[in-house]
């Protein structure tokens, strides 16, 4: 099968924005229609055409919301039941989304997530894995790190890393400042996560692993990475965008879509992952989907689960970034699309010819209002319940097969 796509706006995170065709023959762009005569011709005048999302770090399977969200591919987090810490596990997971989802898992650095012994990650890798990481936690043990990250070096994997350090954290469940004050919550000072970064970028220096923060949001964190970076340390980031739109603010009704892991911050540490954003400190952005129901989310603030849908609005969102003037469009689609494929070892992402053809099609100032209750995924623990947006996927395309 083949298709021509005439009239849209191309943007690719290497080629940059720009105007003419894009053809697909099966399953990959192509770089001319010569002798494809009896290609499909679809005019997407007033449209953009994109690398479709590849979103590191989800924790639920919801293929409904990654169409919905143009995204096809996904970084499984290894905090599954059961935990992706065996090969068979890992295989189960990798083709648990098909026809219509790639799944790449990302394999628990230590057995069961305890932080202990760490779990077998050559065999992992060959049954699929396509990272390891800590999960929601935080191994505590330096000897145990520096032996993951060893040992993940030496099989050619990324380790994927929380950074909160759980002395401080405990059960906390805010930021400690006014909001948490004035809300009696359980609270942890933000420096909780540049100790774990320091930490464990010091480690990963040592070791020379490639080391991937999967979401800083702190002022003192992303000072970290940008000298990190600056020392040549293999060391990436990423964020959602709650990080960059909301303050710990949001909670202060109690809301509990506003209960994340990590939490939010205060408005100064928001302004600094803006900014962290527009210098390229921060190689990816991520939605962080973690469907939760009422009756994970129904409760007093410190009794209920954390975590957001996030998968349906991580589009738009990252969109009003470039609205805002925060970001280039091309950027926004490294930050989607490029980037997190490379870390996990995909080559995808990009228009080039050759590349697969995973796109989306999206009408870029289509107002609408996010509603949770309206989600097509699992759950709509959206902290953007109400929030007036632009931008909508108007057709997923994976591997050539409309969605």
């Amino acid at each position: 099968m083949s298709i021509i796509f005439t009239g849209a706006t191309r943007v690719c995170p290497t080629n940059g924005v720009s105007h003419g065709d894009l053809v697909v023959f099966g399953d990959r762009i192509v770089s001319s229609a010569v002798g494809l005569d009896d290609a499909t011709r679809i005019d997407l005048s007033g449209k953009l055409i994109a690398p479709a999302i590849v979103d590191l770090g989800v924790f639920g399977i919801d293929v409904a919301a990654c169409k919905a969200g143009g995204i096809v591919r996904v970084g499984l987090m290894p905090d599954q039941v059961p935990v992706l810490d065996g090969p068979g596990i890992v295989a189960r997971a990798a083709h648990m989304g098909k026809p219509d989802l790639w799944i790449h898992p990302i394999a628990a650095a230590t057995r069961g997530l305890t932080g202990i012994d760490l779990a077998e990650m050559a065999i992992n890798a060959e049954a699929g894995a396509a990272a390891v990481a800590t999960g929601r936690r935080w191994i505590a043990d330096s000897g145990v790190m520096r032996k993951v990250l060893a040992y993940a070096r030496d099989c050619g994997l990324t380790v994927i890393v929380h950074a909160e350090d759980g002395g401080l954290a405990g059960d906390a469940v805010a930021t400690a400042g006014e909001t948490a004050t004035r809300l009696g919550l359980p609270s942890a000072p933000a420096i909780a996560e540049p100790l774990a970064i320091a930490r464990d970028v010091m480690l990963a220096e040592d070791t020379g692993a490639r080391l991937h923060f999967r979401q800083v949001t702190t002022a003192a964190g992303f000072d970290l990475i940008r000298a990190a970076k600056r020392r040549g340390v293999a060391v990436t980031c990423g964020i959602t965008p709650a990080h960059l739109y909301l303050s710990d603010i949001a909670m202060s009704d109690f809301r509990t879509f506003a209960h994340l892991s990590p939490p939010l911050r205060s408005e100064s540490d928001r302004r600094a992952a803006r900014e962290a954003l527009r210098d390229g400190t921060i190689d990816i952005l991520c939605s962080g989907h973690d469907p939760r129901g009422p009756e994970a989310k129904r409760l007093p603030f410190a009794d209920s689960e954390p975590g957001m849908a996030g998968a349906e609005t991580l589009l738009p969102m990252g969109l009003g970034l470039v609205r805002d003037g925060v970001i280039e469009l091309d950027r926004l689609f490294a930050l989607l699309s490029a980037n997190p494929a490379a870390l996990l070892g995909l080559d995808t992402g990009t228009l080039a010819s050759g590349a697969p053809a995973d796109l989306i099609v999206i009408d870029r100032d289509a107002p609408w209002q996010v509603r949770g209750d309206a989600f097509a995924g699992k759950a709509g623990n959206t902290p953007f319940d109400g929030l007036p947006v632009q931008g909508r996927v108007v057709q997923t395309i994976k591997g050539g097969a409309f969605l």
